[in-house]
């Protein structure tokens, strides 16, 4: 078994996934902090951390694949075919703004995903969102139901989505706006830019 795969119950599974939760928040802000900064933040010593991961690129492998675990249990959690899907993009968006660290992480530096990402072999395009891609499935959803602007490109609208949660979540970070205030300025934002106008 390899340092990725330590079974997730347990202390260790416990210890792994605080150090995976510190890793993804220390390196969203800083993507050159040291693995003892990481250490640091997960409240563990560095010869523990080492356990997991032996090299900062088996624990980038690690957080990349976990970081996109948790935004897929996030998307799927939204329970995105049900209800209108005005309401099911509010829950997206909610559920994506309480992932920001993985956001963050994830599209903060360009390197992280090209990488240690996802290939397109791996059912993937680009190297990051699945080719099957429930969040494009709700857009399309919402244009054939006359919620969002049909002569609006799905891909596009996602796009957009992912930079304005990227970006609520990046100014909550920096105080520019309160934490608590993300959600609904991104919904408003959001909605005020793909909502079909009749």
């Amino acid at each position: 078994m390899s340092t990725t795969e330590i079974p997730e119950s347990g202390t260790r599974g416990r210890t792994r996934r605080a150090i995976l939760a510190a890793a993804a928040s220390v390196l969203a802000r800083d993507h050159g902090a040291t693995l003892a900064d990481i250490a640091e933040a997960a409240d563990v010593g560095r010869s523990t951390l080492h356990r997991y991961f032996p090299d900062r690129q088996e624990l980038m492998k690690a957080v990349v694949e976990d970081s996109l675990e948790v935004l897929g249990r996030s998307v799927a959690e939204a329970q995105l075919e049900d209800g209108p899907p005005l309401e099911a993009m509010r829950r997206l968006i909610a559920a994506m703004v309480g992932a920001g660290d993985r956001i963050l992480f994830l599209w903060g530096d360009p390197r992280v995903l090209a990488e240690y990402g996802p290939r397109a072999d791996d059912g993937c395009e680009d190297g990051a969102l699945p080719v099957d891609d429930p969040v494009l499935r709700l857009i399309e959803r919402g244009q054939a139901e006359g919620a969002f602007d049909p002569d609006v490109a799905p891909a596009w609208i996602q796009q957009v989505l992912w930079a304005l949660v990227f970006t609520g979540y990046e100014n909550a970070d920096k105080g520019l706006i309160p934490r608590h205030g993300v959600t609904p300025t991104v919904v408003r934002t959001f909605e005020n830019g793909i909502r079909h106008r009749t």
